[in-house]
């Protein structure tokens, strides 16, 4: 099992990934919330070890933005807070398990054991437009018979449009989803992942799938 543990105190993150290590686990340790979130969407691990008090982005924020873009990682969390109320938000949010500070190894161990026991989630799904498939496993991108080489950017936008097929999805919200800015960024960076999109997508072929909805947003529909 490939495991991410996300804490900001070097000492207690060395002492778990080493605990975790011995156990002959795939450790990885980040020290704040925008790394962990990266590394956490990648689709690399299958537990995330989380800390609730990071720098830069709380252990709560990456929690509630990677269920919000749909990644289902089993998610372990370490929270200095024993309140029932903290926990449960916790657990609503996302969170699949909870360790309290200070933990034992043995109890880490065996929670991350138990997460290690359930069943697998189903096969991520394939999300299909037309002749566009996207499969969201392996992050491939085929139109008809031609496979599509997309960056990490352009792949999650498409993924979010044909994810919403259909919906006229704003600037905004895509902005929000893709870049994780909770402001207006002043600009233009969704227009041009667009652009370049269409490019890959649709240049050359009749059924264009990429469709501007002026002064709203984009959609994706055949």
């Amino acid at each position: 099992m490939r495991i991410l543990v996300v804490e900001d105190d070097r000492t207690v993150g060395q002492y778990v990934a080493r605990g975790l290590t011995e156990q002959q686990y795939a450790v990885e340790l980040v020290g704040d919330g925008t790394a962990a979130l990266e590394a956490a969407g990648s689709g690399h691990f299958d537990l995330l070890v989380l800390d609730l008090r990071l720098p830069g982005m709380s252990g709560l924020e990456v929690l509630r933005t990677l269920r919000d873009r749909g990644v289902g990682t089993p998610v372990l969390v370490l929270t200095a807070q024993d309140s029932v109320e903290f926990k449960v938000d916790a657990l609503r949010m996302g969170a699949d398990d909870y360790v309290t500070k200070p933990f034992a190894m043995a109890e880490l161990l065996a929670r991350v054991e138990a997460i290690g026991r359930r069943p697998k989630a189903l096969t991520p799904p394939v999300l299909q437009v037309a002749d566009l498939r996207i499969d969201t496993g392996s992050r491939e991108v085929t139109r008809g018979e031609e496979a599509i080489e997309l960056t990490p950017k352009e792949y999650a936008v498409l993924a979010y449009l044909a994810g919403h097929a259909g919906r006229v999805m704003s600037r905004t919200i895509i902005t929000e989803y893709v870049w994780d800015y909770h402001f207006d960024p002043g600009t233009n960076i969704v227009d041009v992942v667009i652009n370049r999109l269409r490019k890959k997508i649709d240049q050359g072929r009749r059924t264009k799938l990429i469709h501007t909805v002026r002064g709203v947003g984009y959609v994706v529909k055949a």
